[in-house]
């Protein structure tokens, strides 16, 4: 860090195992990122509850080149747990803007699947698709949403939504893309 550690309290007396592990922790998170400008913590307990009893607030302030990071968890009871989830959750913090700044993008599966149309039967008001894998899914002509069946052609592409039907797979819903 290019300035120094800022260790503020607001009504808490910390003690000297919980100061060492807060700078212990602090330096650790320059494990992950050699740009961290700056670094304060602060410690407080809100007003006293009495169902609940003494409460610690941490929050963690992180300057880097172009942002600044918040950290602010969820009070706890244990002073040393709300200070471990608050440098973990500043960690998480770090890593995710590293990987936007390096342009990582996590790839998801496709989420709804899609299909071809293989067959309709409009008289009789249903048809089938073909899934990626070969199957042979059933549709009947109110599953379809967006346009008709008397709309679909044979070869159009749709997403489709599969269920088990009572005479194998079906599709709940058929909609074009």
């Amino acid at each position: 860090m290019k300035l120094p550690l800022q260790i503020t309290t607001r009504k808490v007396n910390l003690s000297d195992s919980v100061l060492a592990s807060i700078k212990r922790k602090a330096a650790k998170l320059e494990n992950f990122t050699d740009s961290i400008i700056g670094c304060r913590v602060m410690v407080e307990t809100p007003h006293r509850h009495k169902n609940h009893g003494q409460q610690y607030n941490v929050r963690i302030d992180i300057t880097m080149p172009g942002i600044e990071l918040v950290v602010k968890r969820e009070p706890d009871q244990d002073l040393s747990v709300a200070v471990r989830d608050a440098f973990d959750a500043a960690r998480r913090q770090i890593l995710s803007y590293q990987r936007k700044r390096r342009g990582e993008v996590k790839h998801h599966e496709e989420m709804i699947p899609t299909a071809t149309v293989s067959k309709i039967f409009e008289q009789e008001g249903y048809g089938f698709l073909e899934t990626n894998d070969g199957r042979e899914i059933y549709f009947h002509e109110n599953s379809v949403i967006d346009k008709g069946l008397d709309e679909l052609e044979i070869g159009n592409t749709v997403r489709f939504s599969e269920k088990q039907g009572v005479n194998g797979p079906q599709a709940s819903y058929v909609s074009s893309l």
